[in-house]
């Protein structure tokens, strides 16, 4: 696949996931929440210079530390964000200021070993972002399934919101 092509896939999820950054949404821990991480990774491997074949060492460390910084960045990102069950058990889910820093923080993280990457002359192609972006999106849909599935259904009243301790009511935007 071009490099084009990963760019553009790139651009749309993160515009995707930045848009629904900080909407109320409902939140259904049993759906395919691992379907969109999945078709990343295959995008990604699909590509066939992941690690540059002159620096292969350095290469495979720097995709590590980019993956465990993705990893990292998920799980914050899903332990930040709000999560609360509404009168009749729906879940739902808001990002908070804390989630919009750390995934701040990740990019930062990721923006600087492609710094480095590139000062020590490594070739980094985008597959190795697709890559680190499906296993933010992994982990942290993961967090938050395992923290969905926690909540117990309120015998009356809404049950107050992760992190802020003020009973919410539900509702939901619409378009």
């Amino acid at each position: 696949m071009s490099g084009l092509v990963n760019v553009l896939v790139i651009v749309a999820v993160a515009a995707l996931v930045i848009v629904r950054l900080f909407r109320t949404r409902r939140f259904d821990a049993d759906r395919r929440w691992w379907l969109v991480p999945a078709v990343l990774t295959v995008v990604a491997l699909r590509e066939p210079a992941l690690l540059d074949p002159d620096h292969h060492g350095a290469s495979a460390a720097l995709l590590t530390a980019e993956l465990l910084i993705g990893l990292g960045t998920g799980a914050g990102w899903g332990w930040t964000t709000r999560i609360w069950a509404g009168q009749d058990g729906t879940v739902w889910t808001r990002s908070s200021t804390a989630s919009a820093a750390v995934c701040i923080g990740g990019i930062a993280l990721r923006i600087g070993l492609a710094v480095l990457g590139s000062s020590l002359g490594i070739r980094q192609g985008s597959a190795a972002v697709l890559l680190t972006l499906a296993l933010t999106l992994l982990t942290r849909s993961a967090v938050m399934a395992l923290r969905a599935r926690s909540l117990t259904v309120p015998a009356a009243g809404a049950s107050p919101a992760y992190g802020d301790g003020k009973a919410r009511t539900a509702w939901k935007e619409r378009v």
